[in-house]
């Protein structure tokens, strides 16, 4: 009698599971999880060339900025889906493979228009009208029944708000004479929530939140760094921690308000830091440059294959160029998440 009830708990655990399953990864935001978008409009934030891509399946340099995937391909493969997600506007997919997982992301993007600006890249709304556009290829591909269970049971995935910071407000005058950085941040965490609150329109109902990583880490931050000896910038990692701490109170707001969602905060900056700190746990050797040419500045064309500074192995290295980590450290960070808050959605 014991046996049979073990028997039918474990039958009704796989029951749950399999009715709790994703069903496809759905993914926004900037260069960490581009695919490739970029490929196919008129910006210099491109990475279709060598090296990048080097220890990609094939060697193709797909427009991921890393040597190899990025975190919401190891993601996808975690939830047993595909190995990749693929970009939108790529031509060598169709809808028949964007039905289980694809990523509208662009890299140059933020919460803020003004940020995509800066290197004529996809603005976040763009992206959002993006997947609406999908929408309707998927209901045209499966019917209207099975595409509208697996836009329900699909977990949207973002990752922004670094190029925010780092690219627009420190960069450029405009914001700065708009805003104080507490001023931004706020402004930026109302243009999250009004994003979200369209995904859930559209009916969103798992979705991961990413947070920003230690930002004053990144070598590029690192390398101008001067008075400190090159060590992480405090301040801007200081930064990055204050708008998690918002964009984690911002997930608190949405479950809350939004019936029915279940929205996590995947935050890679304690992982990240983790790794910085202490490389040689995790069998890195280097984490204060990138693997590409000197690690120090290069990123886009400026990371190219006449530079004989490149390393021969990127496993060694936290960071592939001076702004985007490994495909090792990429897979890191995604164990760790899938681990950790994205466990509920397996």
């Amino acid at each position: 009698m014991a046996l049979s009830w073990l028997l039918l708990t474990q039958f009704l655990l796989l029951v749950i599971r399999v009715h709790a399953k994703v069903s496809a990864i759905i993914v926004f935001g900037d260069s960490s999880v581009d695919a490739g978008n970029n490929n196919y409009i008129p910006t210099i934030a491109r990475s279709n060339f060598q090296p990048y891509g080097r220890d990609f399946n094939g060697g193709l340099p797909t427009g991921r900025f890393s040597n190899g995937r990025v975190p919401t391909d190891f993601i996808s493969e975690a939830f047993g889906l595909r190995p990749t997600v693929p970009a939108y506007l790529d031509p060598a997919y169709n809808i028949s493979d964007f039905a289980t997982g694809v990523t509208f992301a662009s890299a140059g993007s933020g919460y803020d228009n003004a940020t995509s600006d800066v290197l004529s890249v996809i603005p976040l709304w763009k992206e959002l009208e993006h997947f609406k556009e999908y929408q309707q290829k998927l209901r045209a591909y499966l019917g209207d029944e099975k595409a509208n269970e697996t836009l329900k049971e699909a977990l949207y995935m973002t990752s922004l708000g670094t190029n925010d910071f780092l690219e627009n407000y420190y960069t450029l005058p405009g914001r700065r004479s708009e805003y104080d950085i507490d001023a931004y941040q706020v402004f930026l965490i109302n243009i999250a929530k009004n994003f979200f609150q369209n995904l859930y329109n559209l009916g969103a109902r798992k979705v991961s939140l990413g947070g920003l990583p230690p930002m004053g880490c990144l070598p590029l931050e690192r390398a101008t760094n001067f008075m400190e000896g090159n060590e992480c910038v405090d301040s801007y990692n200081m930064l990055a921690t204050a708008f998690n701490e918002k964009l984690g109170r911002l997930v608190g707001e949405l479950n809350k308000e939004l019936p029915g969602i279940k929205v996590v905060f995947s935050n890679p900056y304690p992982i990240l830091k983790q790794i910085v700190r202490k490389p040689s746990k995790y069998g890195f050797d280097n984490a204060a440059v990138g693997c590409c040419s000197t690690g120090m500045f290069e990123m886009g064309y400026a990371c190219n294959r006449n530079s004989p500074l490149t390393c021969m192995d990127a496993d060694k290295y936290v960071f592939w160029d001076a702004f985007h980590p490994t495909e090792k450290t990429n897979g890191i960070i995604a164990d760790h998440l899938v681990k950790t808050v994205l466990a509920r959605f397996v």
